[in-house]
């Protein structure tokens, strides 16, 4: 629906204004999912800055950027309450350890074991998670205390804002690609409301509004260099059993938000990220950020593709990001204070509407029933749960649904040979969920003493299937009948156990053997 997608080769301006563009959009997010596990809004902030600076550097996906992510950050929540934030940090670490390890034993490689439909239905999932999220901008501070809608006119100038910054990242890249359209957005926004002194929130009220009343009036995102320090807590077995479930998590978490978004930069941008590498670029970052006092994180979806939509495509765009981030703790907090939360959502909801495959309603119509109930399913999934919940249902569900519909796929052709063998031709897989209707394709009883069973068209792919050819050799013996097997595939022989005295390989009618082999010698 709308080209916001742009293929072009990456360069130094582009990364760099593309990085600043970036560092801007993420230090709300970083803020707000520090809150979210309950820790310092610069928890948040350094991680951003660890995450993007390391796995920039030497991840496996150029372009790509990672910080503090609300998947991850509602894993901590728990640990955070009941063991203290130390014991997050050594969790991080521990996470880090175990995605290196992934890299290492190059496991990355399982991502493409995702089917199509919940790779669609985790983008149109995390477009609406991205959405939700900026609901949270609309509302402010009540006197009760509790966040409520913006009313009158200070939510029309937020509408009117959002609108205007969408309006000129639609239209800013018609007229000219010099400078990115969402950074320009962003300073015209910025200094419109300043200027005008318009009501509009800014980053510091939104940090103060989630602050209790005392900390509110002193509240900034100004800090200093994250330091180096090793979690204090007990080394011990009884601290790995504490840490270790929310360790496991948050690498199955952090990995499989990172492939999914590298997956779909590759696609995007018509170029190959290495998963294994990404592994153990996230691992040695999260590691790191439990070391430095950071919450840890994976790769951001939004930001990535604010990032590509803005020409970044370098490694130098997600270093430029972080670097950006650190100057704006360091040095320039007010500056990051003072920018309209309107500019950020708007900016945010151009993302939302590139990051939707639109597309996946037409592929709806085109595709069977099973697959659009798996892209509906993790969408759903999606929202309401998380992304790791999501992908594994809907592998799980996918997995079944091609089981299901493999089981009556085994066909058979019969006819009688010169010789007055009965020749039993089967088409398809021979698995676990297609056993049973295997069976009955068969008739020991009436069959003749010589019956060929012949795999050309069809192959063996578990135990099931071996144990289920096993058990219909044992009826024929019964019977005093020899079944010959045909064509068994060179890694199949080997599993044969009670058939094999059975087994005939005719060189003849299948090429690529060698040698013939008859085992009944």
């Amino acid at each position: 629906m709308f080209d916001l997608i742009t293929k072009q080769q990456g360069n130094i301006k582009n990364d760099v204004l593309s990085g600043i563009t970036v560092a801007l959009a993420l230090v709300p997010e970083a803020v707000a999912f520090a809150f979210v596990a309950g820790v310092e809004p610069m928890v948040g902030l350094y991680a951003a800055f660890m995450m993007g600076l390391i796995t920039s550097a030497i991840g496996g996906r150029p372009g790509m950027i990672s910080g503090a992510t609300g998947a991850m950050a509602v894993v901590m929540v728990a640990l955070v309450a009941q063991h203290g934030i130390e014991y997050l940090f050594a969790a991080v670490v521990l996470a880090g350890i175990l995605q290196i390890l992934a890299g290492v034993f190059r496991l990355g490689k399982f991502i493409r074991l995702v089917p199509y439909p919940v790779m669609l239905g985790f983008v149109n999932g995390l477009a609406i998670v991205i959405f939700l999220a900026q609901m949270g901008q609309f509302k402010v501070l009540g006197p009760d205390g509790s966040m409520q809608w913006m009313q009158g006119e200070m939510m029309y100038i937020m509408l009117g804002l959002v609108a205007l910054t969408m309006a000129i990242i639609f239209i800013l890249p018609k007229l000219t690609t010099a400078v990115p359209a969402s950074l320009v957005a962003i300073i015209t926004v910025t200094l419109a409301v300043h200027g005008l002194d318009l009501e509009a929130r800014t980053v510091i009220d939104f940090v103060r509004d989630m602050l209790p009343a005392e900390q509110q009036a002193s509240a900034t995102l100004a800090g200093e260099l994250p330091s180096f320090s090793i979690p204090m807590v007990p080394f011990n077995v009884e601290t790995l059993m504490i840490i270790l479930p929310t360790a496991v998590i948050l690498c199955l978490v952090g990995l499989i938000e990172s492939l999914l978004t590298l997956t779909l930069i590759d696609e995007m941008t018509d170029t190959r990220g290495r998963g294994n590498k990404e592994c153990v670029g996230q691992g040695v970052a999260n590691t790191v950020n439990g070391f430095f006092g950071g919450m840890g994180g994976c790769a951001m979806i939004g930001q990535s593709m604010i990032n590509i939509n803005s020409g970044g495509r370098g490694r130098l765009s997600g270093i430029t990001a972080a670097l950006v981030l650190l100057g704006f703790i360091l040095f320039a907090a007010p500056l990051i204070e003072m920018i309209p939360l309107a500019a950020l959502v708007g900016v945010m909801f151009v993302v939302v509407i590139g990051t939707f495959e639109w597309a996946s309603f037409r592929i709806i119509r085109g595709v069977n029933k099973e697959d659009a109930f798996v892209l509906f399913l993790v969408t759903a999934v999606t929202v309401i749960a998380d992304l790791a919940v999501a992908v594994v249902v809907g592998v799980i569900v996918s997995a079944l649904v091609f089981a299901w519909k493999h089981a009556t796929h085994m066909i058979v052709r019969t006819h009688t040979d010169d010789d007055g063998w009965k020749v039993y031709e089967l088409e398809g897989p021979l698995f676990f969920g297609s056993v049973t209707h295997f069976k009955d394709l068969f008739d020991p009883q009436n069959d003749p003493n010589d019956v060929v069973m012949d795999f050309a068209e069809s192959r063996i792919w578990d135990s099931s299937g071996i144990d289920a050819l096993d058990t219909l050799a044992g009826k024929y013996e019964n019977y005093g009948k020899k079944l010959h097997i045909r064509h068994i595939s060179p890694d199949c022989r080997g599993l044969l156990v009670k058939a094999n005295k059975f087994v005939e390989m005719n060189v003849n009618e299948d090429p690529r053997y060698k040698v013939a082999v008859d085992k009944a010698e």
